[in-house]
Order: structure tokens, then C-alpha cells, then sequence
């Protein structure tokens, strides 16, 4: 983590601010509108690997702390403190559903930062096309405006879930059903 002289800006800011949610809470980031500071040199790759000035963020526990200062504006992602707004980079989808179980009626998702999302109303399981490989692009929704692409071996699990239901492969999950695809189509 790069340090900057001043202990509540760029990156130590964020770090700070992220510190204080209390527990693996999360910070009330939809609260806090401040100016916008600029762009930080943080990728989030297709892969779900962090970059910070074109290296790795090799601590889990760091990158697990800035993903609860990210938000998703009208304007981009972002990561937000009281005091500040830093512009990033996200290649694809912030997050990646690296696992999912049945917990009773409800398919719970678990992120590569340790968030789990109850698929259902308030959490839509949806698959997009991905428009380079025509292939299924799914994902799940985490929180506020940021999703998760769920991995590909958790997909095939969705699928081997799945019913067909009006000559589509669908999973039930909190009271909702969620078509992954035509059957037939690459997703059996």
C-alpha cells in the first residue's frame, strides 16, 4: 500500500475510513457525497484480481477493506470516505460469486471478499450473453448497485440445480424463480 504524508487521503484515507464499520459491517457509503478527488490507480480485473499501480494487492484482508468503501455512481465505480471520492477501474464486475450453497429454500452466494448474497427479490440472479464469446455471462447482485459474475464451476452447479421449466433450465431461490437459459443452448 503506497503511503501518502498526509494520513487521510489517497489510499490511507480509504483504509482509515473502511476501519471504522464496526465489525465485517459495512460502512454507510450511500451516506457520504463528498467531492470528487480524482482517480486512484486501482484496477479490478475481469479475474477478480486487484491492481494498485499495475501490481497486485496481495493482502485479502486489504482488499476485503477497500471492496466495503465501493460504490457505483452514475459516473463510475468508486471508492468513498466522508472526505473523499476516488474514481477506479473495473474491467468487468466488481465482484466474483465463488461458491453458493442451499441454505432451506434460499441459494446463497459467497463472494471472493466475503459477502454472501441470498439469491431472491431483493438479490436477482440474472444471464447476460457476453457479447465476445456468446457464451452465458451470469452474475448476482451483492449490494446497492455492485453484482457479482458468478464463477464459471458455480454456473455449472446453478445448472445441475436447475429444472426445466417452459423449455428453460431454471433455479428457484427465495420465493423466485431465475431462467439461466434455453435449454439446448450451452447451459446444460
Amino acid at each position: 500500500m503506497v503511503e501518502s504524508a498526509d494520513s487521510t487521503t489517497g489510499l490511507a484515507g480509504v483504509a482509515a475510513a473502511a476501519k471504522q464499520a464496526p465489525g465485517r459491517g459495512l460502512p454507510p457509503v450511500h451516506l457520504w457525497h463528498p467531492a470528487h478527488c480524482g482517480d486512484i490507480d486501482i484496477v479490478i480485473r475481469r479475474d477478480g484480481l486487484w491492481m494498485h499501480e499495475g501490481s497486485p494487492i496481495g493482502r485479502a484482508e486489504l482488499v476485503r477493506l477497500f471492496s466495503t468503501v465501493l460504490r457505483k455512481d452514475a459516473d463510475g465505480y468508486v471508492l468513498v470516505t466522508p472526505g473523499e471520492k476516488l474514481s477506479i477501474t473495473v474491467e468487468d464486475l466488481p465482484f466474483r460469486a465463488v461458491s453458493v450453497a442451499r441454505r432451506g429454500d434460499t441459494l446463497v452466494f459467497t463472494t471472493d471478499v466475503g459477502d454472501e448474497a441470498g439469491a431472491g427479490a431483493e438479490h436477482p440472479i440474472r444471464v447476460d450473453t457476453d457479447p465476445e464469446t456468446g457464451e452465458p455471462a451470469p452474475s448476482v447482485h451483492v449490494r446497492a448497485d455492485l453484482w457479482a459474475r458468478i464463477a464459471r464451476p458455480v454456473f455449472y452447479e446453478l445448472v445441475e440445480m436447475a429444472e426445466v421449466e417452459d423449455g428453460r433450465l431454471t433455479v428457484r431461490s427465495g420465493g423466485v424463480a431465475f431462467p439461466l437459459g434455453p435449454v439446448g443452448a450451452g447451459v446444460e
